[in-house]
């Protein structure tokens, strides 16, 4: 398999979530931003780009998120913090484990119920190399 797909739109790298990551922690019921290349089901409901899972109402849900990384992961952080106010609501995502943003400090950090901070780099997209940062998984 290629080690990382790219996103046809922006020409970035796409990171696709390992699929023991998904067995170890689901199952979802909603995965609102799910790459249209995912080769395996990361929830009931997968809301593929580039549909807006932003828009959509996670109420009641168990949530699944591997957002877009880059610029885009304020507004997920934001909207997975928002959402899992809601009730009977729980949100899962992995992201990049950068403790030195503001969105960690205002969303993340004496906010989620759990965060889980991964040994060593994950391989992404059943890549032989690791991940170039550390991931981390926030519980909301």
């Amino acid at each position: 398999p290629q080690s990382v797909s790219m996103n046809i739109d922006t020409g970035e790298k796409t990171w696709l979530t390992p699929r023991y990551i998904i067995d170890a922690l689901g199952p979802f019921d909603l995965d609102p931003c799910c790459p249209p290349t995912m080769p395996w089901r990361t929830a009931t409901q997968m809301v593929h780009w580039p549909n807006d899972g932003l828009k959509v109402d996670w109420t009641g849900k168990r949530v699944w998120l591997n957002p877009p990384y880059g610029r885009e992961i304020p507004k997920w952080v934001r909207k997975c913090y928002k959402e899992s106010r809601k009730p009977d609501t729980l949100v899962v995502m992995l992201i990049p484990a950068r403790t030195d943003t503001s969105y960690f400090h205002d969303y993340i950090y004496h906010r989620a119920r759990e965060i889980r901070f991964i040994r060593g780099r994950l391989h992404f997209n059943e890549s032989k190399q690791g991940a170039p940062f550390p991931s981390m998984v926030v519980i909301f």
